[in-house]
């Protein structure tokens, strides 16, 4: 029998002819017009703002995520994503599908060093050389949606609104209060809101970020649902991201669950993943990093206290799962959701470093000051209300980020590396399924352009593009290929002077002592996807080899490494870095000596 190969365009057509047709065969609501745009799929994004690869259920953690996990049960699992070390370059690549370098994120805005300063490529913002995908998919018939943080400039011309998107309520910050318009610092004391184009004056009286986040969009979709165009949703969640702010009923239901401790935590979560298929069998942790203690030398009271942190983190989890419970089941009720293709994914690695305390300085500093009159309550029984600002720390962080190593602004494993679970109409691999072909933040742009039945163009209004990087998932989501990449090809990241090549499952890296050597390490990510052994010393013709493949990209995307960085100072602050051996020292783990009973008298008198 002669076997026939479809293309992923023509299966998502296909697909939405056989959901529209099965749709009319029952009850539905007052048909509308069948045309062509009815027939491509609507697309849903959501983006959690420095959720771990381990967080939701379906990939290892005992986080309830029923929601996100049905999607997973519906779809497909990818456990080789990769995205940029910190949000608004992941953001960035994600919307334009080229290069941070060359899209106007080399940098963070709020980290940009002097000898990047006027620089095409670290502007800060999403710069004008680039078309969005919100602007691609307008123009080719979608309704287009985004709530939730932008992080991509502030001013009207940089705005959702002026890059595409035709119905927005947005966060204009890297982060800040759940409740209000709180921001951070002195000199940027309120946080900017913008809704259909226009900046807001204060926020709804019944505002809380997660739950406003989608009652918006569930209101935007509506208002459009009735004229049979498709859309495009970009639900970009501030949460997970600190502080930890959620609503009452959901701060305590996890009391006393986390005071077993990080390595426990980790332990299981693990053996989790590797029972469910998403890490191979003999799969080792990350070390735990040394500053962080073995959580049996803590005190009782101390354990409790950061368990609490993660009591909460595990509550904004299970909220946003709740919420985004709440956009599939409108979907479902409108007749709307077998037609839509979701994608759901982290922006970075969890965060493990302490923001408040590095925005808020030190005593005598305006921000300092900003920071105690605003963000005052900080007795663990206010953590998760207003007016306080807790994180949770490394510790939980590299729990988050099981097995892998480190945590979000690190081009190591845990900064870069995501969970990732698409489902929908068109994904052909068995429902439920995982695959661990490399896939980078980057393939979205292209992937979703196919989906839509349009391209990218060369030129927009006037305006060469630049290239896209990004492989179409296409055959990997029909079950034509395991990867978008060959083996040759390889992916490279670079933030805050740290800086990574891939190439198949070799990985070669330079990070700021002491989370790195300040030289150049290798590893070798399918026998060590810890990145627990440096190879470099083994394979000099391999680091030869990958520094090519660094320098090309360098070349490419015009990489400044930065004259200065957020980390510069680190080795100077931190202990000094050792081994992570289970056990050492032993006098710390020398429990009371018992003499046999046989033996044990009262003193002679």
């Amino acid at each position: 029998m002669k076997q026939i190969k479809l293309t992923w365009k023509a299966l998502a057509m296909l697909f939405a002819v056989v959901i529209v047709t099965s749709a009319n065969a029952a009850e539905p609501p007052p048909p509308a017009p069948v045309n062509n745009e009815a027939k491509r799929p609507n697309i849903v994004i959501i983006l959690g703002d420095d959720l771990g690869f381990a967080d939701m259920g379906s990939f290892g953690s005992e986080i309830k995520t029923p929601h996100l996990d049905s999607l997973a049960k519906d779809g497909v699992r990818f456990t080789n994503f990769y995205t940029n070390a910190s949000c608004s370059p992941t953001r960035s690549v994600l919307l334009s599908g080229v290069d941070m370098h060359q899209n106007g994120l080399g940098n963070m805005d709020e980290f940009t060093a002097p000898n990047q300063w006027g620089v095409d490529g670290y502007e800060g913002v999403l710069n004008n050389r680039v078309v969005t995908l919100p602007q691609l998919l307008k123009d080719a018939g979608y309704h287009t949606y985004m709530v939730g943080k932008w992080h991509l400039g502030k001013k009207p011309e940089q705005i959702p609104a002026a890059r595409g998107f035709e119905r927005d309520f947005s966060l204009l910050d890297g982060a800040g209060s759940y409740w209000d318009m709180t921001n951070f610092t002195a000199a940027a004391p309120k946080s900017v809101f913008t809704e259909d184009g226009k900046y807001l004056t204060r926020l709804p009286d019944d505002y809380y970020a997660t739950k406003t986040y989608t009652d918006k969009l569930i209101s935007f979709i509506e208002a459009g649902r009735g004229d049979g165009k498709p859309f495009f949703a970009y639900v970009s969640h501030q949460a997970p991201h600190d502080p930890l702010h959620l609503p009452q009923d959901w701060r305590n239901r996890h009391v006393g669950e986390y005071d077993r401790g990080w390595d426990a935590v980790r332990q299981e979560r693990l053996q989790r993943q590797i029972e469910l298929g998403i890490m191979p069998a003999g799969t080792k942790l990350a070390e735990r990093m040394w500053f962080i203690p073995d959580p049996i030398v803590l005190a009782p009271a101390t354990k409790a206290i950061l368990g609490k942190k993660m009591e909460l983190y595990a509550g904004m989890v299970e909220n946003l799962d709740f919420h985004v419970g709440r956009l599939i089941d409108y979907l479902k009720k409108t007749g709307l959701y077998d037609n839509t293709i979701f994608l759901v994914f982290g922006d970075n690695g969890a965060e493990g470093t302490d923001l408040f305390k590095m925005i808020a300085g030190t005593p005598g500093t305006r921000d300092f000051l900003f920071g105690a009159i605003n963000w005052s309550q900080t007795h663990p029984n206010a953590w998760g209300g207003p007016e306080n600002y807790v994180g949770y720390g490394p510790m939980w962080a590299q729990v988050s980020m099981t097995p892998f190593s480190q945590y979000k602004g690190w081009v190591a494993e845990g900064g870069i590396h995501n969970a990732l679970i698409v489902s929908g109409p068109g994904v052909k691999r068995p429902k439920g399924s995982i695959n661990s072909g490399i896939m980078h933040v980057a393939d979205i742009m292209p992937t979703l352009l196919e989906i839509a039945g349009t391209g990218y163009p060369k030129t927009y209004q006037g305006r060469e593009l630049p290239a896209l990087f990004g492989k179409s998932w296409g055959p990997v989501l029909i079950g034509q290929a395991e990867s978008p990449r060959t083996e040759q090809e390889y992916l490279a990241w670079e933030l805050f002077g740290n800086h990574a090549v891939r190439q198949g499952e070799w990985k070669l890296r330079w990070l700021y002592k002491p989370f790195g050597k300040g030289e150049w390490e290798l590893f070798n990510l399918a026998a060590d996807p810890a990145e627990r052994k440096d190879l470099a010393a083994e394979r000099p013709d391999k680091v030869k080899a990958l520094m090519a493949l660094w320098d090309d990209y360098v070349q490419k995307n015009g990489v400044i490494l930065p004259s200065r960085s957020p980390f510069e100072t680190l080795d100077d602050v931190l202990p000094k870095r050792v081994p992570d051996d289970p056990g050492y020292p032993p006098l710390i783990y020398k429990k009371q000596f018992v003499p046999p009973k046989d033996m044990v008298v009262d003193p002679k008198p």
